[in-house]
C-alpha cells in the first residue's frame, strides 16, 4: 500500500459510464457528494432510508439522478438495493447516526447498539453485498465516510485537530464507533488487494442532521469534495488510508 502524505489535488476524470452508490444521498455530506459526482459525469444512485426523501433529493439535483430505498440496518432492503443498482464502480458508505455525546457515565448500551448497527454492521454488510458488482468493476472504489473524532492518534493528542464538545472521553458511541470503522477500513483494503481502492474519510464537523441543534460546522459539500476526490481515484492512488476532508492524511 502506498504511503503518501497528500492526495493529488486534481480529480481525475471518471471511467465513462461509472456508476456510483451513495448511502445516506439524501441529506448533507451523502448529498453534496451525489451531487458533485453528477457534476463529474457519474451515473449516481441515492440510498435512502425513507424512499419519499431519496425522491425529492433526487429531484433537486435534476433527472439524472436515480434513487433506491435502502436501509442499511436491514438485510432485505440491502439485497432489494443489490438487485436495483445492479453494476457498480463506486460505493460512497455515508449513512451514519449519532445517537448521543455522552462519555462512559452516561451512554447507555442501547445508544451504542444504534451507533455501531448503522455506523459499523451497516457499512459492512452494505460492502459485503455489494461486493460482487464492484469486483466486475475495472476500477471499484469504497469510501468510508468515517470521523477525524474516531482517531486514536488525534484522541490522545494534548492538541487534538477537532476542538468541539464531543472532547475529553464525550461522544463514546458515535466516536467509538468511527474508530471502528476506521480498522474495517484498513482490514478490508489488505483482502481486497491493490485494484480495489478503499479509504476512509474525515469530513470535519459539518452542519448535517449528526450535530442537529449546535450551532457550528462547516459547509457539507466542502467535505464532499474529499470523498469525491476518494471516489474517483486513479489507478495508482493510495488504499487503506484515512484522509482529511483537505486531502491530507490523517493518523489513525
Amino acid at each position: 500500500m502506498q504511503q503518501i502524505d497528500r492526495l493529488p489535488a486534481k480529480i481525475p476524470s471518471p471511467e465513462t459510464g461509472s456508476v456510483a452508490l451513495v448511502t445516506g444521498g439524501n441529506s448533507g455530506i451523502g448529498f453534496d457528494t451525489a451531487r458533485l459526482l453528477l457534476d463529474h459525469g457519474v451515473t449516481v444512485w441515492i440510498g435512502a432510508r425513507d424512499l419519499g426523501k431519496g425522491q425529492r433529493a433526487a429531484k433537486e439535483l435534476g433527472s439524472t439522478a436515480r434513487v433506491v430505498q435502502l436501509d442499511v440496518t436491514d438485510p432485505s432492503s440491502i439485497a432489494a438495493a443489490v438487485e436495483r443498482v445492479g453494476d457498480l464502480d463506486i460505493l460512497v458508505n455515508n449513512a451514519g447516526v449519532n445517537p448521543g455525546s455522552d462519555d462512559i457515565t452516561g451512554t447507555t448500551i442501547e445508544q451504542l447498539r444504534t451507533a455501531y448497527e448503522t455506523n459499523v454492521f451497516g457499512l459492512i454488510a452494505v460492502t459485503q453485498g455489494f461486493l460482487p458488482a464492484l469486483e466486475r468493476s475495472a476500477h471499484p472504489r469504497i469510501v468510508n465516510v468515517s470521523s477525524g473524532t474516531g482517531s486514536l492518534t488525534w484522541n490522545s493528542s494534548p492538541n487534538p485537530q477537532f476542538d468541539w464538545e464531543l472532547v475529553q472521553g464525550g461522544g463514546l458511541a458515535y466516536r467509538s464507533s468511527k474508530t471502528a470503522v476506521n480498522a474495517v477500513t484498513l482490514l478490508t483494503a489488505q483482502a481486497l488487494g491493490e485494484n480495489f481502492k478503499v479509504n476512509a474519510l474525515a469530513p470535519g464537523l459539518r452542519r448535517t442532521n449528526l450535530i442537529a441543534g449546535m450551532s457550528v460546522g462547516g459547509d457539507p459539500a466542502e467535505a464532499a469534495t474529499g470523498a469525491v476526490r476518494l471516489a474517483l481515484l486513479a489507478d495508482d492512488g493510495p488504499t487503506g488510508a484515512l484522509w482529511s476532508w483537505d486531502g491530507t492524511r490523517a493518523p489513525w
